[in-house]
């Protein structure tokens, strides 16, 4: 409903105000159309949507690493924890200006960036899902002398498998912000250099209609997570809503 309200807002809007401000919903839908059945514009959505996907697998393997590792020994723990929070404070531009002097690809410069930006959420959602398996539970799985596989499989995973799917639902909404500001300033295509293209041509509808491309993608994506989630956990009885 609250959608639905912004839309007759913005619409009525569109009566009074000219149109590079609040272009119609019918020039915007007409855009967007435009886009997904383009194949140029299709391809240069997916390049940014390959682009997110590929930067967050990158953080994701290498922020579960780092996890483990603080998890495991005090000393990485006391050394990268510090580095990690550090991270977290640097702006996403920041790293676009780091990447542009330090690299010449662009493709691994967008890669970089995501890593950079991604990395520190993966690695403290991942450490706090392994920390917060109960001690005692593991000592007791422990006594019986599992193999590794074995407690990987019947312990850890099951464990930590929802602060991972939780750490990649939070992530990918940052990944789509931060991979628009990358292409805005290097890239040659792809959802950012779109929007660039559209700030250049005053075009406010084509604008948002790219914007919207985006924001699908990324309400696919949360969808498709949800829907993992549910069938990885569907083990776990489901409590009724109180609120």
């Amino acid at each position: 409903m609250a959608i639905i309200a912004l839309a007759v807002l913005w619409e009525v809007a569109s009566w009074f105000f000219p149109p590079f401000l609040f272009p119609p919903l019918g020039s915007i839908a007409r855009i967007y159309v435009e886009i997904v059945t383009t194949w140029a514009d299709f391809a240069n959505a997916g390049a940014t949507g390959l682009r997110i996907l590929a930067g967050m697998t990158g953080a994701f393997v290498l922020g579960s690493i780092i996890a483990v590792l603080m998890a495991k020994y005090n000393r990485f723990y006391d050394y990268l924890f510090p580095i990690l929070n550090f991270n977290q404070g640097i702006p996403a531009l920041s790293w676009v200006v780091f990447a542009i002097i330090w690299f010449h690809g662009i493709e691994f410069r967008i890669f970089f960036i995501m890593v950079m930006t991604t990395l520190p959420a993966f690695t403290f959602q991942i450490l706090d899902a392994i920390r917060s398996i109960p001690k005692d539970l593991m000592e007791m799985s422990q006594s019986f002398r599992p193999s590794r596989l074995d407690l990987l499989r019947t312990m850890i995973l099951p464990a930590t498998v929802p602060g991972i799917l939780t750490a990649w639902k939070v992530n990918i909404g940052n990944a789509s912000r931060v991979v628009v500001v990358a292409e805005l300033v290097g890239a040659t295509g792809g959802v950012g250099y779109a929007l660039m293209e559209q700030q250049q041509n005053f075009d406010m509808a084509g604008a948002i209609a790219w914007t919207l491309v985006l924001v699908t993608f990324v309400l696919v994506m949360q969808f498709i997570i949800s829907q993992l989630e549910a069938w990885l956990l569907r083990y776990r009885p489901q409590s009724e809503r109180t609120l």
